[in-house]
């Protein structure tokens, strides 16, 4: 049948019959054998939804402008619908001005600024900045360009092909790498992945990353059941949607280290970080005691209709 299918498509291929019906056929047809590899014209034109980009900042003057450019050339190239939503916490190096120059550039809808008194976190900060998102899709970035928008098509793409919940970048899968750190940095990070990946039992290869595109819809359902406001924040979203069946896809990305700025990534906040990673890990074996309990509990259908009740040893 397959042969006989697989002849047929070619034929009428080579008569150049595209009608509806063969571009149905066809499509299945690289379904069934796991080869659906959309190329990258089509994958400029399958993008019909709308994709909010949202980026905290604290003091990222220096870079920030080449962040915004180089989103908004990765909308042109590609046709995407897409808006960039700036949470700025009051930087005292004057953020929010370049963001402004980037308002008069491109247009107070493509690139909008919400500010707050302080640093609040940055776990509070998507919270904060979700609000005034109007795309049906949410992209997670840092502003240092160690996230580069040139993967931000791929992420759509994946999430295209594969109708996921969540796409999440990944360091530590296929081509994805870091440049530009230390081995002391390296260790760390990987350490902190391996920790948190075995104490939470996480189903992605790199949990600490915060590289992501989200469903709206999901990320509202996530983000009443998130606790965490500083770096945790996106580890807890991750292991959350995990319990809760969401479809994680998972896009290899190159991390590079910033050039222009300061990390804001200290002793405190690695401090914090494990406390954190603690706080889910009791959270989730909390949850998972409860579930085991209830199962052993509860009585079975036989017993609500008042089958036979087995005996007591």
């Amino acid at each position: 049948f397959f042969f006989f299918f697989k002849q047929k498509t070619a034929y009428e291929m080579q008569r150049g019959l595209v009608g509806s019906e063969m571009c149905i056929r066809d499509r299945y047809q690289r379904r069934v054998h796991g080869i659906l590899n959309m190329d990258r014209e089509e994958s400029k034109t399958l993008v019909p939804s709308k994709y909010s980009i949202l980026v905290p900042t604290y003091n990222e003057r220096e870079n920030i402008k080449p962040f915004i450019t180089l989103v908004m050339q990765e909308a042109k190239d590609y046709k995407l619908d897409l808006e960039i939503i700036v949470v700025d916490d009051n930087s005292p190096d004057k953020t929010q001005e370049v963001v402004i120059e980037m308002q008069e550039k491109f247009g107070n809808d493509k690139v909008i600024l919400k500010t707050r008194a302080g640093k609040l976190g940055l776990g509070s900060a998507y919270i904060f900045g979700l609000q005034y998102c109007t795309g049906n899709f949410i992209i997670i970035m840092d502003a240092d360009l160690s996230h580069h928008p040139k993967f931000i098509h791929e992420f759509i793409e994946k999430q295209i092909k594969t109708k996921s919940d969540i796409v999440t970048g990944t360091r530590y899968r296929g081509n994805g790498g870091v440049y530009g750190w230390d081995l002391r940095r390296k260790l760390t990070s990987r350490v902190a992945n391996y920790i948190a990946t075995v104490m939470l039992d996480a189903h992605v290869s790199d949990l600490t990353g915060s590289f992501r595109l989200y469903k709206k819809q999901v990320l509202l359902d996530l983000v009443p059941r998130l606790k965490s406001k500083g770096y945790v924040f996106q580890v807890e979203a991750i292991i959350r949607a995990q319990y809760l069946n969401y479809k994680i896809e998972e896009v290899p990305i190159t991390f590079v280290d910033r050039i222009l700025g300061k990390s804001k990534f200290g002793p405190d906040e690695i401090v914090q970080f494990l406390k954190g990673i603690w706080q889910l890990f009791s959270d989730v074996q909390s949850h998972f005691t409860f579930t085991i309990c209830l199962l052993y509990t509860s009585p079975s259908p036989r017993d609500q209709r008042g089958s036979r009740m087995p005996s007591s040893a």
